[in-house]
């Protein structure tokens, strides 16, 4: 299989190349990280056009996004606006002239209207569903990240503890539902194989199941690294606590197999090692 990722060089997109290439398929790869032309807020080029016809299967994955900290910064300002809204106008019609099978990343915080960041992606779910491509929800996906104005709470946790403290920005009550990244490939490449005997309107939310406190990560880590951490009295004010419930209809095609602990020693181990 041929897939083409859109968006290659991101905290999932990067080890989704990496997955899809041990299982023995060939990737192409797009990212504005990788080439400054390769942008998918400017009008096709030949060569995204090229790649789209010669794949087999693509993966839109490529959204301006960040962890908490950037979404604060930048979700309600007229660029981040413009950059999804162009990214997803450009790709959904290539996706329409070209007729490839597509799976569109969303978030579980699409629902959350409240934020851009939510109303952007539920404008990309109803692409996807006029193009009948397969929308996925994904959970507070966590895994190395390399560009640090976007980094999220787990990669935040680890660099502060690599530092000799964790000092969290809220009270950590805030609960999330983390995946590690390698879990999340595996729900992808698996939806893919799937493609074809999934109902397009179907709920997927690629997600670990297990609720979390950002309290628990913080002490997990502070465990592995014999390090202080403390808490503000802060709420979350991204997602202000809002609590989906993850629909389970994934799992009739995968499951998630890494705790929270595991995968969070993968993430010490990588940091590590560099």
């Amino acid at each position: 299989m041929k897939y083409l990722v859109l968006g290659s060089e991101g905290q999932i997109g990067k080890p989704l190349c990496g997955y899809l290439e041990k299982k023995g398929h060939t990737v192409l790869t797009y990212d504005i990280a990788a080439s400054s032309d390769q942008d998918l807020r400017l009008e096709p080029s030949n060569e995204l056009r090229g790649m789209m016809d010669a794949c087999d299967f693509v993966f839109f994955l490529a959204f301006d996004v960040g962890g908490s900290l950037y979404l604060k910064r930048y979700e309600k300002s007229l660029p981040f606006l413009q950059n999804n809204v162009d990214i997803m106008r450009n790709t959904f019609s290539l996706l329409e002239h070209s007729k490839k099978p597509f799976i569109f990343a969303s978030s579980q915080m699409s629902n959350m209207l409240y934020s851009s960041y939510g109303v952007l992606k539920q404008l990309g779910e109803h692409y996807t569903r006029v193009l009948e491509g397969l929308t996925i929800k994904f959970w507070n996906v966590y895994g190395p990240e390399e560009d640090p104005e976007k980094t999220h709470v787990v990669t935040d946790f680890v660099k502060m503890a690599q530092n000799g403290k964790i000092e969290c920005r809220t009270s950590g009550e805030e609960l999330r539902q983390f995946l590690y990244v390698e879990d999340a490939c595996e729900a992808l490449h698996t939806l893919s194989d799937h493609y074809y005997s999934i109902d397009p309107e179907e709920a997927l939310h690629i997600t670990s199941f297990v609720w979390s406190s950002v309290k628990q990560v913080g002490k997990i880590l502070a465990d592995q690294f014999s390090c202080k951490v403390s808490f503000a009295t802060a709420t979350d004010d991204v997602q202000k606590d809002a609590r989906n419930e993850a629909d389970d209809n994934i799992l009739k095609y995968w499951k998630p197999t890494t705790s929270l602990k595991d995968g969070l020693k993968k993430i010490i181990d990588y940091y590590e090692s560099i």
